[in-house]
């Protein structure tokens, strides 16, 4: 977790989107979670392809077809996001540097070198901390602090939005 990408911000807002439109009863294509944030379809679409090997997202075949939360919205985690798009990569990488002080010359002391380094133990601590407050978000709770933000009409003006589109992706995958 040395950065978190671009892409976890992408991936939740869409699953955040996902949680609106649920009651639609119609999935959710790439395409379209990328046209209303306005960014590459293919780059949700790879977005999308991680999240579903992770067990995130499910995908629905055919006409009409696109992606559906594969749990409930209160068992995925912001932490379930960052390692299904980011992987589990560590916070900070230790390089050893306090056995590279001039006063040691070629031969470190072990008090130096013994044991974990202080400053590695103190971003060990930060990473936990930072997992325990991912992990402690579901897209649940993300979905109901965004709505207590928006305007109360936006999640029916998204599902409105989305809705629409779906008989279109019907009509251009028969039309194809």
């Amino acid at each position: 977790m040395a950065h978190v990408s671009a892409g976890v911000e992408y991936a939740l807002h869409c699953l955040v989107y996902l949680v609106d439109a649920q009651d639609l009863g119609q999935p959710s294509s790439a395409r379209d979670l990328a046209e209303l944030q306005e960014v590459s379809t293919d780059f949700v679409a790879k977005l999308f392809t991680k999240l579903q090997k992770a067990g995130i997202v499910a995908a629905r075949e055919g006409i009409g077809g696109g992606f559906v939360l594969a749990r409930p919205a209160s068992d995925i985690t912001a932490l379930d996001v960052v390692e299904a798009i980011d992987g589990h990569k560590a916070l900070f990488e230790c390089k050893g540097i306090r056995a590279q002080c001039a006063l040691f010359g070629a031969r470190p002391p072990a008090w130096a070198v013994d044991g974990v380094c202080s400053i590695h133990a103190v971003m060990l601590e930060a990473e936990q901390r930072t997992r325990e407050a991912l992990a402690s978000h579901t897209l649940a709770s993300i979905a109901g602090r965004v709505a207590a933000k928006a305007p109360k009409d936006h999640a029916d003006r998204v599902k409105d939005w989305l809705a629409a589109r779906t008989p279109r992706r019907g009509r251009r995958a028969q039309a194809s």
